[in-house]
């Protein structure tokens, strides 16, 4: 693999670290199955695109486009807890809306940002852009990742993840669960319509079919990064997933660009299934070693006794 491609892969691992955050706030801390990532994520990339090919400075831009993905976040959490709707119903009901939506917005299928300012631009003087650029969003993830966990180790934080635990206690305790469910899915989305934000300025271009499979991607960031790297504490799980997601996008370019198996760039859906399947594999083959191994212990134990 070519420094070129070892790099891409990177920035776009770092890209979709932020999908893995939001996806990691629904899955794993509220245990809500929202499919409405795939539409939040091309949202945020055409609303970006459409600002600052208006002239909007991009920093503004992509503040816009956190917004708009936090709505479509609150949308889906409107849905199913205002009317009631099946979780994974109403993110699939907000998904469908979005991709018309997201076609309102940029007036047309894709907007290109050739030549046009970025968030980017101004830091590009600087070296190497195809080291700087991984780099500067790499910091913006630290930044999110911080946030996430002051967030989750807080008192507030500690409500939302309760929510998702025991919804039944949060209200015995006075607490709102609806009010964390319409927060978590507005964070979380909003992680989402950043990273599309980012992934309009990285390629140069919003599609309105990019957000396809983003929410396998965020999957198998989260399954791969906490099987890789287990642990109960807020600070391991979130460092999992971000590596999940580099390593996941290294993987698919290592074996797209070397031509393993005879793989080629039509083929990104099938590695993708692939390393999904793995991962969650993965966990079940490990705690099976464990048991058998602890089983010939004790039998072991009970021979020489």
């Amino acid at each position: 693999m070519s420094a070129f491609a070892f790099f891409g892969a990177l920035e776009l691992g770092l890209v979709y670290g932020l999908v893995a955050l939001g996806v990691y706030l629904t899955f794993r801390v509220l245990d809500f199955p929202d499919l409405s990532v795939d539409g939040s994520f091309p949202m945020g990339a055409a609303v970006a695109a459409t600002a600052i090919v208006a002239g909007i400075n991009p920093w503004l831009a992509t503040g816009m486009a956190i917004v708009a993905g936090a709505m479509t976040g609150w949308v889906t959490a409107f849905l199913a807890v205002r009317c009631g709707i099946l979780h994974l119903l109403a993110s699939i009901l907000t998904m469908i809306a979005a991709f018309s939506i997201n076609i309102r917005i940029m007036g047309r299928p894709n907007v290109a940002l050739l030549g046009e300012e970025t968030i980017l631009t101004p830091f590009e003087s600087i070296g190497d852009p195809m080291l700087i650029r991984p780099l500067v969003v790499g910091i913006l993830v630290l930044l999110a990742a911080v946030f996430i966990i002051r967030l989750l180790n807080s008192d507030f934080g500690l409500g939302l993840r309760a929510t998702g635990v025991n919804a039944r206690m949060v209200r015995a305790q006075g607490g709102s669960t609806s009010f964390y469910t319409y927060f978590g899915l507005a964070l979380s989305n909003g992680f989402v319509g950043f990273a599309g934000a980012l992934f309009a300025q990285t390629n140069s271009f919003a599609d309105v079919t990019s957000g396809v499979g983003t929410i396998v991607v965020g999957l198998a960031a989260v399954i791969l990064g906490q099987t890789l790297i287990p642990g109960r504490k807020i600070w391991v799980a979130v460092t999992a997933v971000i590596v999940g997601s580099v390593l996941y996008r290294l993987a698919v370019a290592f074996a797209l660009s070397s031509g393993m198996f005879g793989l080629q760039a039509s083929d990104l859906n099938l590695v993708t299934a692939v390393l999904v399947a793995v991962a969650l594999i993965a966990p079940k083959m490990k705690a099976k070693y464990k048991a058998k191994q602890k089983l010939q212990q004790a039998r072991t134990g009970k021979e020489v006794a």
